[in-house]
């Protein structure tokens, strides 16, 4: 096995730097780092050392080493993790100087991988690293800490045992037995088998409410111009981002900022207004408005409450009236502000009348946006399947036990039931790790961060 490096710490300037080492030789390397043959750090202890290897024959830096020695290590391995000034050309010489004595560049996620392969952490708990390293949110990061911890992991267990015991006796039935299972013992495989499914729907339905906490809501606001479109983004992030004027046709580019609504991370596109326009430039931006639209998970349609509703408003309406969307009457400060009875009238599903001058209404519409999706108490939700990944396996490992115990319903083979229990216990255990191919491996830490 290699000794693998990587900078652990983001690209750029910073008061401090973190380079890590794992492999047999990264006791090694530091040694030579310091030009000192005899540097042996007691493990988990920070040293100062000044960084002067022999070739240079001058100092480079003076920087923190910590020695994790194998198997007390994140990977397993022999670790070294070097804390130096986190200029980027301090940095640089670092990488380049443990490539000449031996070290080799890391991939993305391998340190984590190499972990997964000492058995420090399951497939499950190093997902979960990734996704605290992206969350967005509190509540994302309480989940991702959630199974870091192994909760996911401990909820499959028992039903992996479980489903493990039904195989097992249908195989015993198979090789010893010569007439068919008894009814009554048929029955309580049955009931086994409904429980392990009960069990795995169950923990795959809170998918609803978790991947929201992982991907978030794209909403799009959208409407004709000057109706307080701007004015509405820059309210709802608390800051200015966004030019406002009284001048039509201000905005003429989409402006994309995340934001964080009752924990759900929320990606909110400003548009240049809807409309026909000789104007070359705006014509393109009202092409990447459209653009956003359709990218969007939901629009928010915002009209001038202070006018009366106008040809293009009624349009813009009709087109978007099969797509997921929400009306905002902005403007709801203002003297001319259309009395509510009448306004809201208009639209089939109501409108939140808002200001966004003053923040008059703007709660109501965050609670509006979340709406349609659900929301996600930060401070109560328990463990939730916020991966794709997991969801799609515990519904596939769920639908081959029924399918098989269908077949044992109408008296099949053992043969023919256990192929879909073996298919089971295959899928809950790609969630884990256990029986997960070179290639998923392959797919899934290559979407980590080097140095992780």
């Amino acid at each position: 096995m290699d000794t693998i490096v990587a900078i652990a710490t983001p690209a750029g300037r910073s008061a401090i730097g973190v380079i890590r080492l794992s492999g047999p030789q990264a006791l090694e390397i530091a040694r030579a780092l310091v030009n000192d043959p005899e540097f042996t750090p007691t493990p988990s202890q920070a040293i100062l050392k000044s960084i002067k290897p022999a070739k240079k024959n001058r100092v480079l830096d003076r920087a923190l080493i910590t020695y994790f020695q194998t198997p007390n290590s994140y990977t397993g391995e022999d670790v070294v993790e070097i804390s130096c000034h986190g200029s980027p050309v301090i940095l640089r010489q670092m990488i380049d100087l443990i490539l000449e004595f031996g070290g080799r560049l890391a991939s993305p996620g391998e340190f984590t991988l190499r972990a997964l392969g000492s058995g420090k952490l399951d497939l499950s708990q190093a997902e979960a690293i990734r996704d605290l390293i992206n969350s967005q949110t509190e509540a994302a990061a309480q989940q991702a800490v959630r199974q870091l911890m192994g909760e996911l992991s401990l909820r499959l267990q028992p039903l992996e045992e479980k489903l493990i015991e039904v195989i097992v006796l249908l195989e015993s039935a198979l090789e010893f037995v010569e007439d068919d299972l008894p009814e009554v013992r048929q029955e309580q495989l049955r009931k086994n088998l409904f429980e392990i499914v009960e069990e795995l729907e169950g923990i795959a339905s809170t998918y609803a409410a978790g991947h929201l906490l992982h991907d978030g809501i794209k909403v799009t606001i959208a409407g004709r111009p000057n109706v307080g479109k701007s004015s509405l983004f820059n309210r709802l992030l608390a800051q200015e981002r966004a030019i406002v004027t009284e001048v039509p046709g201000t905005t003429r580019d989409t402006l994309t900022e995340a934001i964080s609504i009752g924990g759900i991370p929320v990606l909110l596109t400003d548009t240049a207004g809807v409309r026909e326009s000789s104007d070359r430039v705006e014509r393109m931006g009202v092409d990447r408005t459209r653009q956003a639209m359709a990218d969007a998970d939901l629009l928010l349609v915002v009209l001038d409450g202070s006018e009366a509703i106008c040809e293009e408003d009624t349009a813009f309406l009709s087109e978007v009236r099969k797509v997921r969307h929400l009306v905002a009457l902005n403007k709801s400060d203002l003297p001319s502000f259309s009395n509510r009875t009448q306004t809201q009238s208009q639209f089939s599903n109501g409108a939140i009348e808002v200001s966004a001058v003053t923040g008059y209404g703007v709660d109501r519409l965050c609670a509006a946006i979340l709406a349609p999706f659900g929301s996600v108490e930060s401070g109560n939700a328990g463990l939730l399947i916020t991966n794709a990944r997991h969801y799609d396996l515990l519904r596939r490992a769920g639908a081959e036990i029924e399918s098989s115990v269908e077949l044992l319903e109408r008296r099949a083979s053992e043969e023919v039931v256990l192929i879909g229990l073996h298919n089971a216990l295959r899928y809950v255990g790609q969630i884990t790790g256990e029986t997960t191919t070179e290639e998923i491996l392959s797919q899934i830490f290559s979407t980590f961060c080097i140095g992780k």
